[in-house]
């Protein structure tokens, strides 16, 4: 597959860029594959660009039910940071941030990476005790972050109104290397890159069961056939459950939408990214000028993804006093994602009963993030039947044995 460059754009532009090749094939399914990996998410496509990369395995096969990038990849509001309490999770998701700063250049797609930093505000003294706990916890993890002042959080966003009557600015927890990045060009780019190394990414092709013998897997049936595997990797986030069920094993997860809107584009105003948890929101401006808007995910357990105005105006409400010019912005769309919830906020990578399926799902409100770093992890789970260092702490066996990785703060809020 042709590379992408400066003098490819230069060659393309004197032969008004007919000469452009179709960046992944859509090609019809074999019989038989090594791997299948459901779900041609950020996730999914991640872990199989690593399967072949590190381990050398291409006979993959991606598979999805609607079009790649389709469901929470393209729905989620693109924040990428690693300051988590836990050893685990901190580790997981700072090999994710350090995976994103050069996956431009590795892909050889531009994925828009942008670290312009990520401050999580203290409006309490409560959480303002929790963020410097946890500016401690990131040093001794390598983790660099910082608490700052209220003065320097003003000097970084002017527009905030930092003495609000109820909800005053007491100081942020602030990751300069944190950041944003294109989320559909993330998926884009992995998917151009496994195509590139003969995996086939196989959309409108939904699972419909799976298929095993003396307790391992043989295959998936699909609306495009039975088709058969020697391992079954299934990352389907919202619908992990589905899957599972499927597989003939349940799993500790509960679905629910999660909600986020954008405005109207204006002007620059706002570099960085603020995430306000005290009052449930969060807001950055993307490169095209809109306020990218998002809060907290359902109260209930559902499938849809639709936007709800009653979740809006509870999310807008909250934001106006800690940023009063947004009241005065247009909407310009909603949408809503399907986000699967474990009971201690922490993800699960990890085996299953049904020998030789993996599932990598939990995520609940921010996997956009770990996308790299999930993918390595999942590939190596895949790989070598067992979990590396990433993974390891990430088994859905810890639920019965008690050893939970609580981030229910640092996931308290949708991000």
């Amino acid at each position: 597959m042709r590379r992408y460059s400066a003098f490819a754009i230069a060659r393309e532009a004197f032969r008004q860029h007919k000469g452009w090749s179709e960046a992944w094939p859509n090609p019809e399914p074999r019989s038989q594959y090594d791997v299948i990996i459901v779900g041609a998410g950020g996730h999914g496509l991640a872990t199989a660009y690593y399967l072949g990369k590190r381990f050398g395995i291409t006979n993959v096969a991606v598979i999805e039910k609607g079009w790649l990038g389709g469901g929470n990849t393209g729905r989620n509001t693109t924040i990428i940071r690693s300051n988590y309490l836990q050893d685990p999770s901190a580790a997981l998701y700072e090999k994710s941030r350090a995976l994103f700063e050069t996956l431009s250049q590795e892909l050889n797609y531009n994925i828009m990476f942008s670290p312009r930093g990520v401050m999580m505000l203290a409006q309490t003294e409560h959480e303002k005790r929790g963020y410097l706990r946890t500016e401690r916890a990131n040093a001794l993890q390598g983790v660099q972050t910082r608490f700052i002042s209220p003065s320097e959080v003003r000097r970084l966003v002017p527009i905030i109104n930092i003495d609000g009557p109820r909800y005053p600015v007491l100081g942020a927890l602030w990751q300069e290397r944190a950041g944003t990045a294109r989320h559909d060009a993330v998926a884009w780019g992995f998917a151009r890159a496994c195509a590139a190394m003969g995996m086939h990414v196989i959309e409108q092709c939904a699972v419909t069961g799976v298929e095993s013998a003396d307790g391992v897997v043989t295959a998936v049936n699909t609306t495009k056939g039975r088709i058969g595997c020697k391992k079954l990797g299934i990352v389907v986030a919202g619908h992990s459950g589905a899957l599972a069920d499927m597989a003939g094993f349940r799993l500790p997860v509960e679905s629910v939408a999660l909600q986020a809107l954008v405005s109207e584009p204006i002007k620059p105003c706002m570099d960085v990214v603020v995430m306000a948890n005290t009052v449930h929101g969060y807001m950055s401006q993307s490169d095209k000028g809109e306020m990218v808007i998002g809060g907290g995910a359902d109260q209930f357990n559902n499938y849809t993804q639709r936007g709800s105005w009653h979740h809006i105006e509870e999310t807008v409400r909250a934001l106006v006093e800690t940023f009063p010019m947004i009241s005065r912005l247009k909407m310009l769309r909603q949408w809503g994602g399907i986000v699967d919830m474990t009971g201690d906020r922490s993800p699960i990578i990890s085996k299953t009963p049904l020998g030789n399926c993996f599932i990598n799902c939990g995520w609940g409100t921010g996997g956009f993030k770990a996308t790299p770093g999930s993918g390595w992890a999942m590939a190596e789970l895949v790989a070598r039947g067992e979990p590396g260092p990433l993974a390891e702490a990430f088994s859905m066996t810890r639920f019965r044995e008690g050893r939970f990785i609580d981030e229910s703060v640092a996931a308290g809020v949708a991000h």
